[in-house]
């Protein structure tokens, strides 16, 4: 009951104003505001006698590739003609006479066709124009990118070019993709590629796909193109229009590599047998950064509130004292990129000499969506994954006012847990659900109900204290 009295709202709420506040600029993996939230997590830790959770303190780091695109060797050649008229043509800039879609175009590329006008870039205008092979020239008009560059792709195009209708009236190119060549000009992260061990026709079948051309050209752009082999400014739908294309990206330097940090602090245990078992408890402190244009979403419910909550935690445990078991709780970054963190903590586990891990409980956005609403997976309908910890909360879970624990069953793949299973243990994961903010600038800290996060950090000490006369855990 003393360590259950030092849960606090008040103090939940003021965690979660920094952890999600502006200054952190939504705790992207890797950024500046995520190091930030990790070093003032790991102040916490200090403060309150945890010990250090990672082989060399409580930073357990882990590689990332980082890509960055050459713009000056990257561009877009053209020619007219036939091979002996291949002098004929010129080149065209990165970011001044076309733009790339994403962020995540990093990549090496080169992508050579001849160029046929393709509509506004529908099925029927794809199929009509024949671009099998060849580059489709489409119109914008206000047609979402994504879906004319599958639509190309599904018509085996080599690539797709989208350039402004004639009668466009949406955002300048230049300033509409500015956010993503900034963004390209910084580089993209990866998890890193490791050699494959099959043979190469095993490889072969299961290699990803290759990256599909799609480039924004400006309306001068293409325009200037058009004059060069006499085309009107509106060709006729399916006109082969006389000149080829050649895009060329390249990659800065060989690829480097940066260090991604998870945050890790140990509470030994008291029992002589059972301290050597390992409860960790975990929950992502990272988040998704910025939009397009330019937006925070500073992520107060994800996971601002299963941060702060595991603060809680630690303080509690520090007013409780040592559990019979030890407990090792543990921030991981890269939740929002394809579970990074917990991926790399898995496939390099560390624990003190001695210990294992035997169960994990994890959190995530536990902060919103009605006072009496909290969900569990896995639940009775995975009957191979259903375990103690899971019981244990169902009968616990009306202390702190959720009457019954709904089934969150459909996210058992889609948080840290779900890396952390693979470790042999059993696992647990606590959610409140999605709301209209998920992944939205709206997800901010005046939303969250403070009272209902607490009353989560107390039945995660609860859960902690039914284990106590559990010898084995199932």
């Amino acid at each position: 009951m003393k360590a259950l009295a030092t849960v606090s709202a008040d103090e939940i709420k003021t965690d979660v104003y920094f952890i999600a506040s502006d200054d952190l600029a939504g705790r992207d993996t890797p950024s500046e505001g995520l190091k930030v939230a990790a070093r003032f997590l790991r102040s916490r830790l200090e403060r309150l006698g945890w010990k250090p959770g990672a082989k060399e303190g409580y930073f357990h780091e882990y590689p990332l590739e980082h890509k960055v695109l050459d713009e000056t060797a990257s561009r877009i050649d053209w020619t007219v003609g036939g091979d002996a008229q291949k002098a004929a043509g010129g080149s065209l800039r990165l970011g001044t006479d076309y733009f790339l879609t994403s962020p995540f175009d990093v990549t090496e590329l080169s992508a050579s066709a001849p160029v046929v006008f393709a509509g506004d870039g529908s099925k029927s205008d794809l199929e009509s124009a024949k671009v099998e092979g060849k580059w489709a020239l489409v119109f914008d008009d206000g047609a979402e990118v994504r879906e004319v560059s599958r639509a190309a792709r599904r018509a085996k195009a080599k690539g797709v070019i989208v350039t402004p209708a004639p009668h466009y009236t949406g955002e300048d190119y230049a300033q509409r993709f500015a956010p993503t060549l900034e963004r390209l000009r910084k580089g993209s992260i990866a998890w890193p590629a490791k050699p494959s061990t099959k043979d190469k026709d095993d490889e072969a079948e299961r290699a990803p796909r290759e990256p599909f051309p799609t480039v924004l050209m400006t309306r001068t752009a293409v325009e200037s193109l058009l004059s060069a082999v006499q085309k009107p400014a509106v060709p006729a739908k399916g006109a082969e229009l006389g000149f080829a294309l050649t895009e060329t990206r390249k990659l800065a330097g060989d690829g480097g590599k940066i260090q991604v940090e998870n945050v890790c602090g140990f509470w030994p245990g008291s029992d002589p047998e059972l301290s050597k078992e390992c409860i960790i408890l975990s929950a992502h402190y990272d988040h998704v950064g910025t939009n397009s244009k330019g937006e925070i979403h500073n992520g107060a419910d994800d996971n601002g509130s299963g941060t702060s909550l595991m603060l809680a935690v630690a303080e509690a445990l520090s007013e409780y004292g040592p559990l019979k078991r030890s407990v090792m709780i543990i921030w991981v970054s890269g939740e929002e990129k394809g579970l990074w963190g917990s991926k790399a903590f898995s496939e390099n586990p560390w624990f003190p000499e001695g210990v294992r891990p035997v169960a994990n409980i994890n959190i995530d956005m536990v902060g919103r969506n009605g006072p009496e609403k909290l969900l569990v997976t896995p639940t009775n309908d995975r009957p191979k994954d259903y375990n103690d910890l899971v019981r244990i909360a169902e009968k616990l879970a009306p202390l702190e006012g959720f009457p019954k624990l709904e089934s969150a069953d459909k996210y058992y793949e889609r948080s840290d847990h779900y890396m952390f299973a693979k470790l042999g243990i059993p696992v647990m994961f606590l959610f409140s659900d999605v709301h209209e903010d998920y992944h939205q600038p709206g997800d901010d800290p005046e939303k969250l109900d403070y009272d209902k996060i607490q009353r989560v950090t107390r039945l995660v000490l609860r859960i902690l204290d039914g284990l106590e006369d559990k010898r084995t855990l199932h």
